[in-house]
């Protein structure tokens, strides 16, 4: 391989273009919206920033108790959404990488299909299966009146009473039923990465030894998938955290999480800079979370990711 440092001219033709787009419209941006952290919202919604003094008073409102509760919520609801993408995601991923060669291609496409798919299609598309007139209570209803029917045949005195539609809409439920399908790729892929490069012979090893299946599952399967499970874990948990469209569609006034109200401050309540510090408070957060995992798979001699 070529040393760049002998051929800076096309290094830089090469490296130019992709840095400066990241400076102009990554970098650049967030820059500003963190100095709009330390300012404060005027009477009209303007941003006032007064560099006599660095203020932290909306990084403080953050941590008044109505925030802290929306907080605790949405890392309630990302923990909850992240370990149901675990329990089903692990089953599919390992019926990805031991299926035949012949068909894992069509399965992994299956997986990654819905992103084809604009996530606010998507997401309605889960308002017309759980609302109270949604394919759900319709199913139910239907298998309600074929039960009372059957009996009816049989002379039979009715065992169910009348039809009440389940309200499976506007509520945590269906935020968390949201996040997990918007999500569940993203714990899939990795685990599916690490499965399929696992040595099968520990797993015939142990099954010779006299293991069995669920012993084989758990004691040697899991722990060697642990690389693709932090990965897994770490993506889904980080954008469940900062969710925005699924609470806000699929929620109701008591599913608001951070990203609802981070929306609101640069919205509705046009307070861009408690908005930016909400921002930036999740963003520290999250690089909090790669720098753990980065420092343990330091230690642990592996990769990051």
């Amino acid at each position: 391989m070529q040393n760049w440092r002998r051929n800076k001219f096309a290094f830089s033709v090469l490296f130019l273009p992709p840095a400066a787009w990241l400076v102009i419209f990554f970098t650049l941006p967030l820059a500003i919206v963190w100095v709009y952290s330390f300012g404060a919202r005027g009477p009209l919604g303007e941003i006032i920033l007064d560099w006599s003094a660095v203020s932290l008073g909306n990084y403080a409102r953050s941590l008044e108790w109505i925030n802290l509760e929306i907080v605790a919520k949405s890392i309630w609801i990302a923990v909850v959404a992240t370990a149901i993408c675990i329990g089903l995601g692990f089953p599919l991923a390992m019926g990805i990488a031991f299926a035949s060669p012949r068909y894992r291609n069509i399965l992994l496409l299956l997986v990654i299909l819905p992103f084809w798919t604009n996530l606010l299609i998507r997401t309605y598309a889960w308002i017309a299966v759980l609302r109270e007139r949604g394919h759900v209570n319709f199913a139910l209803e239907w298998l309600h009146d074929t039960i009372n029917g059957g009996l009816a045949v049989l002379g039979l005195p009715a065992l169910l009473g009348a039809f009440e539609p389940l309200q499976l809409l506007y509520n945590q439920n269906a935020v968390i039923i949201g996040i997990v399908y918007v999500n569940l790729p993203f714990m899939v892929l990795p685990l599916y990465a690490t499965l399929e490069k696992l040595d099968r012979s520990y797993l015939e090893a142990s099954l010779d030894l006299g293991a069995g299946q669920w012993r084989t599952l758990f004691s040697v399967t899991v722990p060697l998938s642990l690389p693709g499970i932090s990965t897994g874990v770490l993506l889904t948990f980080i954008l469940a955290l900062g969710s925005f469209l699924t609470p806000d569609l699929l929620g109701g006034p008591d599913s608001i999480m951070i990203g609802n109200l981070i929306a609101q401050q640069f919205g509705s309540a046009r307070d861009w800079p408690f908005g930016a510090a909400l921002s930036f408070l999740l963003m520290y957060a999250t690089f909090i979370i790669l720098w753990v995992k980065a420092m343990v798979a330091k230690r642990e001699g592996g990769s990051a990711f």
